[in-house]
This record gives structure tokens, C-alpha cells and sequence, in this order.
């Protein structure tokens, strides 16, 4: 009967993306799977996790040291070894390629900047909102973010096979690159200047959308172009992430449709 647990345990570890030990980790590596983050015991000073993070930041996948707590109540097999890395459920692109994907439609790009949004959940619902809103790719930072893990493809309802996700290592510099290639950048914030209704996003739109319970980052927030505020009727003055992204999407989605 323990026997039959722990191989259940194991084949639900796989299911949700979670590759655990030593070997499984080296050979994730070695075939080249796709990794959204690696999590390493902090502190151990063990050679083969260091080649495991040597490998790892080689590839350019975000290698966080974690407390061994925090392992042990990731892990789902009880055998970590120390490391635990979660698998990416597709390839990362570019964010030129989500800007020529745009211009190769004759559109004009509307993209969904997500600042430091750590929630799956959330992450997986802006992305079904963005694909079912016809946006053209979501970008998010290399750390303090969610990946495109399983729970957030599960969460997306599919969408993560369609939406085209960049990660990149620094959200001010890519702003400042959007703009200089003509997008439009527009976060979103309670003290914003501009309302809602009054934002044009019919042309090359970013919409910024800050993290759950920070909001933007003052980096970020100063490399917008406006600072779009949501109209708030009732007691409570703020939306859940992924719910001012449905907002905003389809106010460009409008706006776009009707011209105007």
C-alpha cells in the first residue's frame, strides 16, 4: 500500500510540472526539457548542485536558493535531494518576434506587460484573457514572477498553447525599448491621471499590469507613458490582477472594433 502512495505521489509530481532529485534535475538538463526555474537548498555547498546551477544559469533559467522548508513543502515525492525544478509547459519567445507577429497581420500590437505578477492563478487568467482578447503576446520578468508552469496552463484553460509569453531580465529597459519603437506604454494604477475611457489604445498599446499586492514597481510605473486609472463605484478600491487586465483588453478591443 506505501509502495502504491509513493508512485501515485511521483506520477502527480510529474503531471504538475515538478521535476525532483539530483538525477532527474541532470538529465532535465542534459535533454534539453524546457525549465521555468530551478529552486536549490540554500546553503549546500555540495558539487553536484553546484554543477546542476552552473548548468542551469548557462541556460539562462532563473536558479533561486531556497530554504530547505520550503523545498520539503514543494516537494511531492519526499525525495528532493535538495533541488526541484519546474517545468516550463512551452518555449519562452522573443519580443521582437511577438512585435513582427503584429506587424505581419497588418496590426497594430497590443501586448500585456505583467510586473512581478506571482499568483499562477492570476498569470494563467491574464493569458486566457489576452488570447481571447486577439492581444499578441504577454511579457513578464525573468524573477518574482510566475512562469509558465502547469498550474498556470491549467489555469489559462489552454490558452498558453496559443499566446506567445517573452520573459525578459529587466521591465524598465523593456519599456524604454517598447516606446522607442513606438508603442504606446499604459499601466495601470488607482492614482492614475488618465481614465480609463479616455486612454487611446487603438494604436501600439503595452498595457502594464503591476503585482498583486504592490501594484507596479516605481521603475516601471515612471517609464509609462499614462497612468490609466479604472473608474471604482463602490467600497472597495482596487480589482485582482487579472481582472483590470479583462478590463483594459477590452476597452482596446472596443476602441479598436469601433474605431474610436
Amino acid at each position: 500500500m506505501r509502495e502504491h502512495e509513493t508512485k501515485k505521489t511521483f506520477d502527480e509530481a510529474i503531471s504538475d510540472g515538478m521535476i525532483e532529485g539530483r538525477n532527474a534535475v541532470i538529465e532535465a538538463l542534459r535533454t534539453e526539457t524546457a525549465i521555468d526555474k530551478i529552486y536549490i537548498a540554500k546553503g549546500e555547498t555540495d558539487k553536484t548542485l553546484g554543477h546542476i546551477a552552473s548548468k542551469a544559469r548557462d541556460r539562462g533559467i532563473v536558479v533561486v536558493e531556497a530554504d530547505r522548508r520550503k523545498l520539503d513543502h514543494m516537494s511531492r515525492t519526499h525525495a528532493h535531494q535538495g533541488v526541484i525544478a519546474l517545468a516550463a509547459v512551452r518555449e519562452y519567445v522573443s519580443v521582437q518576434s511577438i512585435l513582427e507577429a503584429a506587424a505581419e497581420k497588418g496590426e497594430a500590437p497590443l501586448l500585456v506587460v505583467c510586473d512581478e505578477i506571482s499568483d499562477p492563478h492570476n498569470l494563467g487568467a491574464i493569458l486566457r484573457t489576452a488570447e481571447c482578447a486577439g492581444a499578441h503576446g504577454v511579457i513578464i520578468p525573468k524573477r518574482r514572477s510566475a512562469g509558465l508552469t502547469a498550474v498556470v496552463a491549467k489555469t489559462s484553460a489552454g490558452a498558453v498553447s496559443y499566446m506567445p509569453v517573452a520573459r525578459v531580465p529587466n521591465m524598465a529597459a523593456l519599456l524604454k525599448d517598447l516606446k522607442k519603437q513606438g508603442v504606446w506604454v499604459f499601466g495601470t494604477a488607482a492614482e492614475g491621471t488618465t481614465t480609463l475611457y479616455d486612454a487611446d489604445l487603438k494604436g501600439p498599446a503595452a498595457i502594464v499590469i503591476g503585482s498583486e499586492g504592490d501594484g507596479m514597481s516605481r521603475l516601471v510605473t515612471e517609464n509609462c507613458d499614462f497612468l490609466v486609472s479604472i473608474p471604482m463605484k463602490g467600497q472597495i478600491s482596487s480589482l485582482n490582477a487579472s481582472a483590470a487586465a479583462a478590463i483594459l483588453l477590452y476597452e482596446a478591443v472596443r476602441q479598436r472594433r469601433n474605431g474610436k
